[in-house]
């Protein structure tokens, strides 16, 4: 399995104080920083368009983890690159030219991801995995942050695991929604290794880097777990 990763998502920052925020989750050591774009129509809330990857960009030199909750993403991709996306995540549900999609990202030397939501099985996946360098597990239906984790989800994890090992052990497996350290391990144990987490982080009572700590610390109570044997069950 690829190393652990935290994502952190940035739809539960406040926007008032975005780049202090990006700041401290880089010197805590976040891996990447997760930007969920949402159109309205895809899932039932507008968020963050290009300008806000663009912005990023210009505050951070961390992997921008970009997922396009929405209609026709086809058409939006080329701005999203432009605007400094390092990984472009597309649903499997809204785009009948995934593949074709999926090739223009990364010719254009972005990676490319497919994701899954909760009533989406893991076997719709399996023809685009030569195609993907991440697979995102929906864990709870997308659209707004502060949800709760669906647990069961994390069956299609374990499913999808076993998918990627057999085919590419160098894809990434994410999961998103409700990410904290209660549900960050046994989604670690269930074979994810990229956590992206928003209100664990950015809404931490005790602050930023406090919430970092507490996902690392989570990852670290798997290393004497055998996720191996977890996910063969």
């Amino acid at each position: 399995m690829n190393s652990t990763k935290i994502s952190a998502s940035i739809l539960s920052a406040d926007f008032a104080k975005l780049a202090d925020q990006i700041t401290q989750i880089e010197q805590a050591g976040c891996d990447w920083l997760h930007i969920d774009v949402m159109d309205g129509l895809f899932v039932p809330n507008i968020s963050m368009g290009p300008f806000i990857v663009q912005t990023c960009r210009r505050i951070t030199s961390m992997p921008l983890d970009v997922h396009l909750m929405i209609c026709n993403p086809e058409n939006h991709v080329q701005s999203f690159m432009e605007a400094g996306a390092s990984r472009l995540s597309l649903h499997i549900e809204n785009n009948p030219n995934l593949v074709r999609t999926l090739q223009v990202i990364r010719d254009a030397g972005v990676h490319p991801g497919v994701v899954l939501n909760p009533s989406t099985p893991a076997s719709a996946i399996e023809s685009v995995l030569p195609f993907v360098d991440l697979i995102l597990i929906m864990t709870v239906n997308p659209g707004f942050s502060g949800q709760t984790f669906m647990p069961e989800m994390l069956s299609k994890v374990k499913t999808v695991r076993r998918m990627i090992e057999k085919f590419n052990p160098a894809i990434d497996l994410q999961v998103d929604g409700g990410i904290n350290p209660q549900t960050l391990p046994e989604a670690h144990l269930a074979g994810a290794n990229v956590f992206v987490a928003a209100t664990a982080i950015f809404g931490h009572p005790k602050g930023i880097l406090t919430g970092m700590q507490d996902l690392r610390q989570a990852i670290s109570l798997n290393k004497n777990r055998d996720i191996t044997a977890a996910i063969s069950d």
